[in-house]
């Protein structure tokens, strides 16, 4: 099926001209939205594109195939996004099988190396678009007009608050980032934390920073794969790394969790989830997160109770993410002459569209974020959700910070 099929049948809303090789011109869409004009530069890109348009369109558009004549990057991929539901499903159960079973079966040295794939790149890079505190992870904004430092903030608040944590207590972080999550817990709860990574870079920074103000007894930070584990802790902690796990080892991720946990123990699994069972789109897990899948609530429950483990919680965190990700976008375009002199013009295209398909997936309600707090015991935990919106307000109050 030539390009000219492929994108008739895909793109049925919006406003987008392609010109294609050769001269000729396609009008797309409906005519609603910014007018936008695209230019395939090569007979090869076309065909690339027709044949694998989840994969093509994003590489055209890196190395040059996909030249975006009129509008901006962010409203084309916005059009993708809207279109897409109109994709055709290609994949049978067997391959979608194949492929779970290939692409996320994440032992200890493919979990490594894809974690580094995107974690160990520059220091550099990240601080230039993330909040103070390096959190690369979705914020929460209690209110709409809060910065990206005050959301980020109020996450951290809001994760403690949900541990329902005391001075002393012992922690397992597991994915620590650059050590900011850990770091606030301690200096604001009195707790001790013991975070692990896969990443050589982040542990380098979160160690540092330990290190820098005085903490590196209470925040212990080591390059460990959650399997690699052992002893209990009161709490147990993980942000933004089970996206990581893959679905052939949700078992032994959770059955770990319970082992981990103390009989009064509280777990909060905070993760990207998917509103329905699919895959990783095929663009991402080549070039930004190998290996990795965003679970609905229905793949991981199973695993969570045959573990033996009670869910206490769940909470959705809708738009969030999407707000998240528009204050990086923003940062990172500001940044961009910078990042261009760090890596070059093909990184910057690359993570643009990077972060524009991410910030469009959660606000086309087809990801979210999801929030789940487990236990073993009933009553480890208030019966009713208050203690989480009093923890808050207490952590948010100076007089109550423990150094």
């Amino acid at each position: 099926m030539g390009l000219q099929s492929v994108l008739q049948g895909l793109v049925r809303s919006g406003d987008l001209t392609i010109k294609l090789p050769g001269g000729a011109t396609l009008k797309l869409g409906d005519g609603t939205g910014p007018a936008l004009v695209a230019r395939v530069t090569s007979a090869a890109w076309a065909a690339r594109i027709a044949a694998k348009p989840g994969l093509g369109v994003g590489e055209a558009y890196m190395d040059g195939g996909l030249v975006l004549e009129q509008g901006r990057i962010g409203d084309f991929i916005d059009l993708i996004g809207a279109n897409a539901k109109n994709k055709k499903k290609r994949r049978g159960p067997f391959r979608r099988w194949l492929r779970r079973t290939l692409r996320e079966a994440n032992d200890r040295v493919a979990s490594q190396r894809n974690v580094a794939h995107h974690y160990d790149l520059s220091y550099d890079l990240y601080r230039r678009f993330l909040d103070e505190d390096m959190q690369y992870s979705c914020a929460y904004f209690e209110r709409p007009d809060m910065t990206l430092e005050e959301a980020q903030v109020a996450k951290k608040r809001h994760i403690a608050a949900k541990l329902a944590l005391e001075p002393g207590q012992s922690v397992v972080e597991i994915g620590c980032g650059w050590g900011g999550l850990a770091l606030s817990l301690v200096e604001e709860s009195g707790v001790e934390v013991d975070a692990i990574t896969l990443s050589i870079e982040q542990l380098k920074v979160a160690k540092a920073r330990a290190e820098a103000k005085g903490l590196a007894h209470k925040a212990r930070f080591s390059l460990t794969d959650y399997r690699d584990l052992k002893g209990t802790y009161d709490r147990v902690l993980s942000v933004a790394m089970f996206e990581a796990v893959g679905r052939p080892n949700y078992q032994e991720y959770f059955d770990g969790v319970a082992r981990l946990m103390k009989d009064d123990g509280v777990a909060l699994v905070h993760s990207i989830g998917r509103t329905e069972p699919g895959v990783t789109n095929a663009w991402i897990d080549k070039y930004i997160f190998p290996g990795g899948y965003s679970p609905s609530l229905s793949e991981v429950m199973p695993a969570i109770e045959r573990a033996g483990l009670m869910v206490t919680d769940v909470e959705i965190l809708r738009l969030h993410y999407a707000e998240t990700i528009r204050h990086w976008r923003d940062r990172f375009e500001a940044a961009r002459a910078d990042i261009a002199q760090l890596y070059d013009e093909r990184f910057c295209r690359m993570f643009e569209f990077y972060l524009g398909i991410a910030e469009q997936s959660f606000r086309a309600r087809r990801q979210y974020i999801w929030q789940i707090q487990l236990a073993k015991q009933v009553d480890v935990l208030p019966i009713t959700r208050d203690y989480i919106g009093e923890g808050e307000r207490a952590m948010n109050s100076p007089a109550k910070r423990v150094a």
